[in-house]
Parts: structure tokens; sequence; C-alpha cells
């Protein structure tokens, strides 16, 4: 519900993907429809959440990019990495499929 995926939030964002996976969950959506700004430490939190689940043999996905994220994700190439949907429900879906 944050709305800047930042320095100040990231250390914690990587903390609670930490927890959740490591209680057994390994399929995680990390829904950032609110978010209207991020930077390279947010990145990261999530890249650590993709990575978190892929060793888990869970899916990571991220929904609800607004138009600078998605482009920044984009212009990385990380689209080609990250499960990305516009919405929870079609996170879920897309969980449901592949495992």
């Amino acid at each position: 519900m944050e709305e800047r995926l930042e320095t100040s939030i990231s250390p914690i964002l990587k903390n609670e993907l930490a927890l959740i996976n490591s209680s057994g969950q390994d399929n995680i959506i990390l829904d950032v429809c609110n978010c209207n700004y991020y930077d390279a430490a947010g990145l990261s939190a999530i890249l650590i959440g993709n990575r978190l689940c892929h060793n888990s043999g869970g899916v990571f996905v991220i929904s609800g990019l607004n138009g600078a994220f998605k482009e920044l994700i984009t212009i990385s190439q990380l689209d080609s990495v990250l499960n990305i949907t516009d919405s929870v429900q079609e996170a879920e879906i897309l969980i449901k499929e592949t495992n």
C-alpha cells in the first residue's frame, strides 16, 4: 500500500518477502498499484523476491505496475525475467497455471 518503493522501504520489503518465503509460501504476489515512485533499492527488493520464489520452486508476480515503473522494467529488459500482470486476479490465475 506504499506510494513509494525506495531506499527507506526496500529493507522492510526484503525482510517481509524473506519471512513470507521462509514460512513456506513459495508463490508471492506483490501488488504495486499504489506506488508512484521507485528507485534502484525498490527494484532490488523486487528482484530478491523473484529469486526467493524461484529458488523455492514458486512464482513471484508483480501486479499493478504503473507506466513509469513498467517503462523502467522494459528498458532494463527485466520484463523477460519477471512475471508481470495488470491485476492481482490475473496474478492468481498465472500462479494456478504455473503450478
